[in-house]
């Protein structure tokens, strides 16, 4: 065990996008932070895409599901019963080291569903309390984009120029216009120019060039920050009175210790923080830590997409280029009773061209190119001539989509393995369906000449959102307005678990956002929780 005079002002448990934001913000203020990630560093060159094996480690070693990658840090996850598949990394930096950098804010809409819509909850926090927080996000990061667009309220300058739509883009956006539907260029945490001593990245490795291993890992780590990799975590310990005063974690040699700190904060997403809140249990929480509502795992939110991919007779390029999103359509983004659904969605153009192979297997559509006598017929159709739109869609929260601890899957230290179990609501597939034909509309509008769609993909559990959210009522959430558990009062929780309904575009500035809010009531006003 560790020595137990080792006591740390605050003991962040996960080093990806939130948990390297919240450290980071911490240590400027001189606060001892330390940070336990399962996984350990992925090098800034990892995975050259110019090898030509390099689209294999897609389905290996980099696959986005750890029960395909099955790496010593990773946990089996059991998926049976969900129609999406979880997908995330166990690293330094996180999924984040995967992450298609596209970098998206929620809607001030998003914030207050309740109220618009009648269902769900609102969140106990509005759209202009994060605004300074993604705006420092995207300062510290570099992002790239172009201010103004109409979908948002007005933004500040992005601190780096906006990448090219390229061809395909520019395809699209005459068939969007041809409709008069909007479209705007995609913001990207990567840096189009040197920024911050990082050069630009144009896609030459795998892993992504705007991971936060980049990003904020190194500032917090010169002020001082301690971060044990290697460092798979079991549970999180408490004293009589209900507070929490550490964790118990596996280091690399397997040998079990302890870290004490004095506030404990959460950052494993919302399946790795809802798993490891279950397994935390003692005589004071016999369901699981903070979990006196019932409500810990519960209410698990993706964002289900679909797609469609359109043929054109023009040459849209083969090169990787910048990963991602380069353009996106909000125009279905708020909702509108007269379609019969609530909530709406998002379209985000796919601007980068696929390699042989996973043109060959049909990309994120799952598509695959049959063998026989039409193989290469249809291969020279598809290679260099297809773009593609992925529908994102809103996902209100039901507690009967949730996160369990499996009874009998474990991990390699024989700590319980989580269980999702999920189904997709008709509103949600009313969405799909809605959203396949606007796009194909406006890939037809654009001159293709075929269009091939996927209702709902499997590969598309990215988001891992609502398994602790918050609120107001202690009753009804399980942490406060600054992810403070209502039942701990030194334990907090910044990843995506707390989100109250998960809007339709990608999360991660969000979460950040959020992290970065809680570290500043941490420095100021909660700083009495440090002691």
């Amino acid at each position: 065990m560790a020595q137990r005079d080792d006591i740390a002002d605050v003991l962040v448990i996960g080093a990806g996008a939130s948990g390297a934001a919240f450290t980071w913000s911490l240590c400027q203020a001189g606060i001892k932070v330390v940070c336990l990630e399962q996984g350990g560093w992925i090098p800034a060159n990892a995975y050259p895409a110019n090898q030509p094996d390099s689209p294999l480690h897609w389905q290996t070693d980099f696959h986005p599901n750890p029960n395909f990658r099955k790496l010593p840090e990773d946990y089996p996850i059991n998926e049976d019963e969900t129609p999406i598949a979880p997908l995330l990394f166990n690293a330094v930096g996180g999924s984040t080291i995967h992450w298609g950098s596209h970098i998206p804010r929620f809607h001030p809409s998003d914030f207050r569903v309740k109220t618009e819509d009648g269902v769900a909850e609102d969140w106990p926090l509005s759209y202009s309390e994060l605004e300074p927080y993604y705006d420092l996000n995207d300062r510290i990061i570099g992002t790239s984009g172009l201010r103004g667009d109409p979908a948002y309220p007005p933004r500040p300058e992005r601190p780096c120029p906006p990448f090219s739509i390229r061809p395909s883009g520019e395809v699209l956006a005459k068939g969007f216009d041809k409709l008069g539907w909007h479209w705007w260029a995609s913001d990207t945490a990567i840096s189009s120019v040197s920024y911050d001593g990082r050069q630009p990245d144009m896609g030459a490795y795998l892993r992504s060039p705007a991971g936060v291993d980049l990003t904020y890992w190194p500032k917090a780590l010169r002020m001082g920050a301690r971060l044990k990799t290697h460092a798979r975590v079991r549970e999180i310990l408490v004293d009589r009175s209900g507070r929490a005063t550490g964790a118990l974690y596996y280091d690399s040699q397997g040998n079990l210790q302890e870290q004490r700190a004095r506030v404990v904060v959460m950052a494993c997403n919302g399946v790795g923080t809802a798993r490891l809140l279950l397994n935390s249990r003692s005589s004071l929480f016999p369901d699981g830590l903070a979990n006196s509502t019932g409500l810990v795992g519960k209410g698990l939110m993706h964002h289900p997409v679909s797609m469609a991919m359109g043929l054109f007779d023009e040459w849209m390029g083969t090169d990787q280029g910048v990963r991602g999103s380069t353009m996106l359509s909000q125009e279905f983004y708020e909702s509108d009773p007269r379609r019969g659904f609530l909530r709406g969605y998002d379209m985000q153009v796919l601007g980068n061209g696929l390699a042989p192979l996973q043109a060959a297997q049909g990309g994120l559509m799952g598509q695959r190119i049959a063998w026989g006598g039409s193989h290469h017929k249809e291969f020279s159709e598809r290679f260099g001539h297809a773009v593609a739109i992925s529908i994102m869609t809103d996902d209100l929260p039901e507690d009967h989509n949730q996160v369990t601890l499996d009874p009998k899957l474990t991990d390699s230290h024989g700590i319980p393995a989580p269980k999702i179990q999920y189904k997709i609501s008709q509103n949600t597939h009313k969405l799909l369906d809605h959203g396949v034909a606007r796009a194909s509309e406006v890939l037809e509008a654009a001159g293709a000449k075929k269009v091939v769609t996927v209702h709902q993909r499997r590969n598309a559990g990215w988001h891992l959102l609502g398994t602790a959210r918050m609120g107001n009522d202690p009753a009804a959430s399980v942490v406060d307005r600054w992810g403070r558990a209502h039942d701990v009062p030194n334990l907090l929780i910044i990843d995506g678990s707390i989100f109250v309904t998960g809007a339709s575009i990608n999360p991660t500035p969000t979460i950040q956002a959020l992290a970065l809010r809680t570290a500043d009531y941490l420095k100021g006003e909660g700083r009495s929780v440090v002691g």
